[in-house]
């Protein structure tokens, strides 16, 4: 069986300072990319920025410094992001890299060498701030300015050599792939628009342009500057050593696992890439995922608008893993979401302090007073301890399948569960009332405590810190979580001493206005 595994985030565009959509995409394929390794893969993380376009060109141009100075600036911010959502990525990839560079300029080789690459002249219209072109039935008018239907972004009508690829070639072949590879898409309403959109006929997509300079330039003719797109979606590639397709990175993790994006790139991944990869006789990847948006009341976040919520607000006011927490469970993955402060609140005292830090506190302060601060080693379950702990190792495939299958809510509440179960059967079970049976009492603690390790080990991907602090109570790090040993039930050590722990989420006075 294939054990590798390879995500990819969008690379995200630097022409301002990251929003919580950009922490959004992170923090998911981040939770993939934790939980795969936890269920034994070598797992390959890949996330970046994408830095080149006049969008870029522009903005410099207003902070009246070059591109590259520009583009050094805000990609640090986003590395920076990277650390302060506690990103596991295995590689940071800059468009402006030299490894990027070579890779797109043999790639348009490669598709201009099959004769899939043509010059002529270009008129339509483009949005700069999309960095795409768009058909005039996708263009309406707003306050006397076209703009983009989809987007929202002002247009401007172009008129200009261009170089193109022939598109249009792949349409019958896309949707071939599209029907035996009925995965490739997700979820399935970003499937049906893809599907949609080609059978309504592909134009042949200009691929260059000339209007600016900032950019990778086209082989043989460094007039024109590679669309920002063909440039932007290689990536996934580049950072693999492509060409070198005989490298370790390579063989190991192409094709991706899975691209993981916004939906409003979603054309992009499931058409121009696939098309592009064909052309070049690149396997496609087994699957790109459209996730919805994070919203900033009924719209979609964005710098013209002025409703960016930093992420950075959030974490230094409510902390790291309550934010992942709240994005991971509150929002339906594929659809849009709400950040809301009352419904994150709510979820830091009900779920993470109430359900999940004061089980750990009262468990563990329990067997501080009646097992000697130690694992108990008496133990015998019944069937009341077997039913609860049997769930795990009932649901473990389960679980994995709803995992490949992107169905993070599945997950967590699943986990969510297991905690209500947890203290349920914490406080039915009453071992301060089995003080003349020590082996009963041995055996509660010893069942709640294996509930919290089970449950520590699956929180692992969504609240990393905090499911360390836990798994520190039984000496337990980041090298003994298992996703298979969840299914056990002998997994701590009898007679170990426990440590203790301070209090993993403090809960937030809500007050009435």
């Amino acid at each position: 069986m294939d054990k590798n595994y390879y995500i990819t985030t969008p690379i995200y565009y630097p022409s301002a300072r990251p929003h919580m959509g950009h922490a959004y995409s992170s923090i998911i394929a981040d939770f993939f990319a934790r939980f795969k390794r936890i269920d034994g893969y070598d797992v390959h993380f890949l996330t970046g920025t994408d830095e080149h376009g006049l969008k870029i060109q522009r903005a410099a141009e207003k902070n009246k410094i070059n591109p590259l100075q520009f583009c050094d600036q805000i990609s640090q911010t986003f590395r920076d992001l990277s650390k302060k959502l506690n990103l596991s990525n295995s590689d940071f990839i800059r468009t402006t890299e030299e490894r990027h560079k070579k890779t797109v300029q043999y790639l348009w080789s490669v598709l201009e060498g099959n004769n899939d690459i043509y010059l002529s002249k270009y008129s339509g219209w483009y949005s700069v701030s999309d960095e795409a072109f768009y058909n005039e039935d996708e263009i309406s008018e707003k306050e006397g300015s076209k703009i983009a239907t989809l987007s929202g972004s002002l247009v401007e009508w172009i008129e200009e050599e261009s170089y193109f690829f022939r598109l249009s070639k792949w349409q019958d072949k896309l949707l071939d792939y599209y029907e035996k590879n009925p995965d490739f898409i997700s979820p399935k309403s970003r499937k049906n628009e893809v599907i949609s959109f080609v059978k309504s006929g592909l134009k042949d997509l200009s691929i260059s342009r000339k209007a600016f300079s900032w950019g990778i330039k086209v082989p043989n003719n460094p007039s024109h500057i590679i669309y920002v797109w063909l440039d932007a979606l290689t990536n996934y590639i580049s950072a693999l050593d492509y060409p070198n397709t005989k490298s370790d990175l390579f063989k190991k993790f192409w094709p991706a696992s899975v691209h993981l994006i916004g939906k409003d790139i979603l054309r992009f991944h499931a058409i121009y890439w696939p098309a592009f990869l064909m052309a070049a006789k690149i396997p496609l990847p087994k699957k790109v995922y459209g996730h919805g948006w994070i919203l900033s009341g009924e719209e979609k976040m964005s710098k013209s608008k002025g409703n960016i919520l930093d992420p950075l607000d959030i974490i230094d006011e409510y902390g790291l893993d309550p934010l992942r927490y709240y994005l991971i469970k509150e929002v339906s993955f594929g659809n849009d979401g709400n950040i809301s402060q009352d419904k994150l609140e709510d979820c830091i005292n009900s779920d993470l302090a109430n359900n999940y830090g004061n089980l750990c506190q009262r468990v563990t302060a329990f067997a501080e007073k009646n097992c000697e601060s130690k694992i108990p080693s008496n133990i015998k379950f019944n069937d009341e301890d077997l039913i609860i702990l049997n769930k795990f190792s009932e649901n473990l495939s389960k679980l994995r399948v709803e995992i490949d299958n992107q169905n993070i809510n599945y997950y967590i509440s699943f986990i969510v569960q297991a905690l209500f179960d947890s203290n349920k059967y914490f406080n039915d079970q009453e071992p301060w009332k089995k003080k003349d049976n020590k082996q009963r009492l041995d055996t509660i603690v010893y069942t709640s405590f294996e509930m919290i390790r089970k449950i520590s080990f699956m929180l692992y991907p969504v609240i990393p810190n905090s499911a360390l602090k836990v798994l520190s109570i039984f000496d337990l790090n980041f090298d003994d979580i298992k996703f298979d040993s969840i299914a056990k039930h002998d997994y701590l050590l009898n007679g170990k001493k426990i440590n203790k722990i301070n209090i993993l989420f403090k809960k937030i006075e809500k007050t009435n206005d």
